[in-house]
């Protein structure tokens, strides 16, 4: 049948049907054929209409396959750019060249591209959870009375202030620091305890190659004293060997706070501070922390006595 007359006329109505879009059920149906092996042997080396082509699910991920592998990556590369394994990736890139090995330099240039990207997306991601870290642990604090005001205005003096010795009295509230938060706690610890804003005396600590007025400025903004109660700065001169991180224009200094007649309020802080110590290491038979009793927080600490 294949080289009679009326197959090749079979034929040539079949392939004038195939190619007017028609499908092989339609084309059955109109020819009267009743097999599908002759339906076959009529359209043999007949391509498909345009329509009968499904598109491939992974055609556009084989494009950018090839497009990446065109700009020199390897087929791991490839494979983690596009989520896809690294067979996959031979499958479809292998007809391409080898790209040329990569120089040094660009080894490390394509590396710190790569670690550049991976901070742009993972920075933000690690600050929202510092944030939320320590909102929560503000949420825990809430409003202060003046009491624990009080308590924690001791504490910080008794961390970082001027504190007496045996070998050199020096009884006189006198307190440093660098952060304005901390210094205005401070502040508020004074002012609760009594004293007056004119017996502050303030002079900022900074060093020679900082803009010494602007930092003036700032820590009379922040302390609200009147500029009259700030002294001459003390000016650290700069040493060229030492690399120094606090510079730039958010770079202040130190505010140093002295309290003029201060004797007797350095005695109290001396008091409430031993008082609060005190009172933290007392009654070590309250409920400790979940899982850990009296003698396991000695051991921890290695004060435990021994057997």
């Amino acid at each position: 049948m294949g080289s009679s007359p009326q197959f090749a006329h079979l034929r040539a109505q079949a392939i004038e049907l195939r190619r007017a879009g028609k499908s092989r059920r339609e084309i059955r149906a109109i020819l009267g054929i009743a097999s599908n092996q002759t339906l076959g042997d009529v359209l043999r080396g007949e391509p498909p209409p345009g329509w009968t082509r499904r598109p491939n699910a992974k055609d556009g991920v084989r494009a950018q396959a090839r497009e990446l592998r065109g700009r020199g990556m390897d087929y791991e590369q490839i494979a983690a750019r596009l989520g896809v394994s690294k067979s996959s990736v031979s499958l479809w890139v292998r007809d391409l060249p080898v790209p040329a090995r990569l120089s040094y330099e660009e080894c490390r240039k394509r590396s710190v591209e790569g670690t550049r990207r991976y901070w742009e997306a993972e920075r933000p991601a690690r600050e929202a959870e510092r944030a939320a870290v320590r909102d929560a642990a503000t949420a825990e604090i809430g409003p202060l009375s003046e009491r624990e005001v009080l308590i924690a205005g001791a504490i910080a003096y008794w961390c970082e202030g001027a504190k007496s010795k045996p070998y050199r009295r020096a009884e006189q509230v006198n307190f440093i620091n660098s952060d304005a938060n901390v210094i205005r706690l401070f502040l508020a610890f004074l002012g609760l305890a009594g004293v007056a804003p004119q017996r502050l005396r303030c002079r900022v600590h900074i060093h020679e190659t900082a803009d010494i007025e602007a930092a003036t400025r700032y820590w009379q903004i922040v302390t609200g004293a009147a500029p009259d109660l700030f002294r001459q700065p003390n000016i650290k001169r700069h040493k060229p060997r030492t690399t120094r991180r606090n510079t730039g224009a958010d770079y202040h200094g130190c505010l140093q706070i002295w309290v003029s007649g201060s004797r007797d309020l350095y005695l109290k802080v001396e008091g409430w501070a031993s008082a609060i110590m005190a009172a933290a290491n007392a009654d070590r038979d309250k409920p400790r922390r979940p899982g850990l009793g009296a003698d396991a927080d000695q051991e921890e600490l290695g004060t435990a006595p021994v057997s």
